[in-house]
């Protein structure tokens, strides 16, 4: 494949679903010439080095994933957006596990704040909670919350972590709703009215 077809989303592209076949954590600049045939000097004047290529997959990756829960979300609240929620999370995490993991590195926090895909994720993951009447600071607890276990539990299974003969899929559609029984009857701090209640 010669160099005169390449283009920064190709390589860009490339560069994910390479992830998802070796592993986030073995892409280099390198391996993604061998893939496109080239020389290593072909692929710098579209990425300038690998954190810039990694950087590159994590933006793409958060555009597709909260485009995927986005789209799973949509019109539902309270417990039926956070199923939809759930849902749609981990099957980008298990569908993708390299793009997935590039979601999960820190970026510059410039580079962070100008994605539109982790922008509208955040958005979209407060969005869903406030129908559980939150507030701050509840609200980012709950969020942190949700990230945690959804990311505790596809790292786990993706990994082969559960050994058990449970059923895995029983065991996440109960976890679920043990989320959504809890940000129901979320704790109110020590002496304070609980959230969402009249005062």
């Amino acid at each position: 494949m010669g160099r005169a077809g390449l283009t920064t989303d190709r390589v860009v592209r490339a560069a994910a679903e390479l992830a998802d076949e070796v592993g986030f954590d073995n892409i280099t600049v390198s391996a993604l010439a061998r893939r496109f045939g080239v020389k290593d000097p072909s692929l710098y004047a579209h990425v300038r080095n690998v954190s810039d290529l990694r950087t590159r997959i994590a933006l793409l990756a958060a555009d597709e994933k909260t485009a995927r829960i986005a789209d799973a979300v949509a019109g539902r609240a309270g417990r039926d957006a956070l199923v939809a929620f759930a849902g749609a999370y981990r099957a980008y995490a298990l569908e993708h596990p390299g793009r997935y993991a590039a979601t999960q590195i820190r970026l510059d926090p410039e580079i962070a704040a100008a994605s539109a895909g982790f922008r509208r994720a955040v958005a979209i993951s407060y969005a869903m909670l406030r129908s559980y009447r939150l507030t701050e600071p509840d609200l980012t607890d709950a969020v942190r919350l949700l990230r945690s276990t959804f990311h505790g539990f596809v790292s786990l299974e993706a990994g082969g972590g559960f050994g058990d003969p449970r059923d895995v899929q029983a065991s996440w559609d109960r976890i679920v709703d043990a989320l959504h029984h809890l940000l129901e009857n979320w704790p109110a701090p020590a002496g304070g009215p609980s959230p969402g209640a009249d005062g």
